[in-house]
């Protein structure tokens, strides 16, 4: 069928699979620690016009959260309101991808199979449905890279301005949406200087160049509107050494550092799919083109190993989505060498055996899923994942139906309290006080409680203290051995106890 073979049903029936694959049993995984943070942090700013820039208390840029919070006018579940963020947020880096494949290798199969592989690609599928600020970054990179691409080939003000305006937003989202601003002179490897009046389209490529920049700047002054716009800076060096730190030590880190990063990036890339990569660049035509796609990954990459202090998986997934139409065009070499598509069909089934096993996995029984054991742990099976915390929600709006009760959290940010509080602070027989360091010096304040029960909610800590406590609840986060457990005091007699 003719049909088949056009771009624009393929792309449709791409978009269709990526929303099956994304949406389906979104709430699959347990409510992370980050994205507690995020979901509460919207609430409060779409409840107060004040708090608009809550984020910034944190350190963090808030144009996810403020998605966020346009995104809980449509969803009952927070939870599900802030993935469908990032759920739309892949959809553009799925398109996104696809005209990019298009536009640097002229040819829209690679731009098809870049945004196939983007599809299956296991890393994309864990941060598409969570509520976290990586898939947007993403989105935004890619969108970056490709009006980058435009406008050293055009020289059009409208690009630059549309360009302007994505690099802006990459940084209103997270910091490291700046490295798109920082490889933006490396767009000049596709600079034609044979054409006629070299001179002269450079200096216009500078000037709109410029504009873009400056636009992007403009925009990311708007943070400045609040007082904690300073809390950015300092957020930075929690993750990356300043270049003082870093001239104390330049090169203590690097090799750990790369060893780590290539280790998770190679745990959701593959093996396979990495060596997929390395054919594309073997021979052929567009070796400029393919020169700049791996300046993206490679570029951010060293840095994060030169500078990072604080290092998760997640911090590397927005480098590897601009060497995806390489897979494409990889793909498309295979299939000359090949020749026959039965053969093509089977080899590629077997490049991408461990992507699809993984997807699998991550959409049937996520907690053993074939990812990197650092988001297995963070994400699923540890402290930071939520597992226990519906279970808990539940137990606490059953407690409450008849009396009015009081939640003690270990811990003031984070999980807990935000984990109960997205779905516990609109219920006025709750309220939910966060303690932290958990100890009987600061549960003072509960020696006035006569008429409602109290409850302690324990996290981190796995091991009840020596209080008078009668256990309610206690759930395994997924099949590691960490556990969120709800207990009852009995009686609060023990806070009037003197110390011997």
């Amino acid at each position: 069928m003719k049909i088949l073979k056009k771009p624009i049903f393929l792309l449709s029936l791409l978009i269709v699979f990526y929303l099956l694959s994304r949406v389906i049993a979104l709430d699959l995984f347990p409510i992370f620690t980050d994205e507690a943070i995020y979901i509460r942090w919207a609430q409060i700013g779409k409840a107060d016009a004040a708090w608009r820039f809550i984020s910034l208390t944190d350190g963090k840029q808030p144009l996810f959260t403020w998605l966020n919070m346009l995104a809980l006018n449509f969803f009952r579940d927070p939870l599900i309101a802030g993935r469908m963020v990032s759920v739309a947020a892949g959809l553009g880096t799925l398109v996104g991808l696809f005209f990019l494949g298009r536009e640097i290798f002229k040819d829209t199969w690679v731009g098809l199979l870049a945004a196939l592989a983007y599809l299956l690609y296991p890393f994309a599928l864990v941060h598409d449905r969570m509520a976290l600020m990586d898939s947007l970054v993403g989105t935004l990179i890619v969108w970056a890279l490709l009006f980058q691409v435009l406008l050293v080939r055009k020289l059009r003000l409208d690009i630059a301005l549309i360009l302007g305006m994505i690099m802006g937003a990459g940084i209103l989202t997270k910091s490291s949406g700046f490295f798109a601003l920082y490889l933006l002179p490396f767009s000049l490897l596709l600079f034609d200087f044979k054409k006629k009046e070299m001179r002269k389209r450079l200096l216009l490529w500078l000037g709109l160049s410029l504009i873009a920049v400056v636009e992007s700047q403009v925009l990311y002054s708007i943070l400045r509107l609040s007082p904690f716009f300073h809390m950015v800076a300092n957020k930075n060096t929690v993750f990356i050494y300043s270049f003082d730190e870093w001239l104390t030590h330049p090169w203590r880190f690097l090799y750990g550092n790369l060893r780590g990063l290539f280790d998770w990036f190679i745990g959701y890339f593959s093996w396979p799919l990495l060596g997929l990569l390395l054919f594309s660049l073997w021979g052929g035509k567009r070796a400029k083109e393919k020169l700049l796609l791996l300046i993206w990954l490679m570029s951010p990459f060293f840095a994060l190993a030169l500078f990072g202090k604080v290092l998760f998986p997640r911090f590397v997934f927005f480098m590897t989505l601009p060497v995806l139409p390489l897979i494409g065009l990889g793909l498309l070499r295979l299939e000359e060498i090949l020749k026959k598509e039965i053969w093509l069909i089977i080899f590629s089934l077997g490049l991408f055996f461990l992507w699809l096993r993984a997807d699998f996995q991550l959409l049937t029984n996520p907690y053993q899923a074939s990812i990197p054991k650092a988001d297995l742990g963070q994400y699923l099976n540890d402290w930071p994942a939520g597992g226990g915390i519906d279970e808990a929600i539940v137990l606490f709006e059953k407690e409450a139906k008849d009396k009015r009760i009081l939640v003690v959290t270990e811990g003031t940010f984070g999980l807990l309290p935000y984990g109960l509080e997205i779905y516990l602070s609109g219920n006025p027989n709750i309220q939910i006080q966060g303690v932290w360091p958990l100890e009987k010096e600061n549960l003072t304040f509960l020696s006035e409680e006569e008429e409602r029960e109290v409850y302690l909610v324990l996290n981190q800590i796995q091991i009840a203290p020596d209080w008078p406590l009668t256990l309610m609840g206690k759930w395994q986060k997924g099949v590691g051995i960490a556990y969120l457990a709800v207990y009852r005091f009995e009686t609060l007699d023990f806070l009037n106890d003197q110390e011997d």
